[in-house]
C-alpha cells in the first residue's frame, strides 16, 4: 500500500459502498478506482488485491482525529 501516488483524501471523498467518508482508495488495473470507508475497505480489499495497481490507506487519520478525554476526569 502506498500514499505517494495520490493526494490526501478529503471529506468530499465518499465510500462507493455506503457514502461515508472514504479513507481508502483502490486503483484498479482496468483503469477505474474505488473509494471505501474503513469498514468497507477491510471487508472488500482482500478480494481486490490482485485487481489493483495501488491502494492508498489513510485509516490512520481516524486515530489522529479522535479527541481524548482528560485523565483527571475534568
Amino acid at each position: 500500500m502506498t500514499t505517494a501516488l495520490a493526494p490526501e483524501m478529503t471529506a468530499a471523498d465518499r465510500c462507493d459502498r455506503c457514502g461515508a467518508q472514504a479513507y481508502i482508495r483502490a486503483r484498479l488495473i482496468s483503469g477505474g478506482e474505488l473509494l471505501f470507508c474503513a469498514h468497507h475497505g477491510r471487508e472488500h480489499l482482500p478480494a481486490l488485491m490482485d485487481k489493483t495497481t495501488d491502494i492508498v490507506d489513510e485509516t490512520d487519520r481516524l486515530r489522529e482525529a479522535s479527541p481524548s478525554a482528560p485523565l483527571d476526569g475534568r
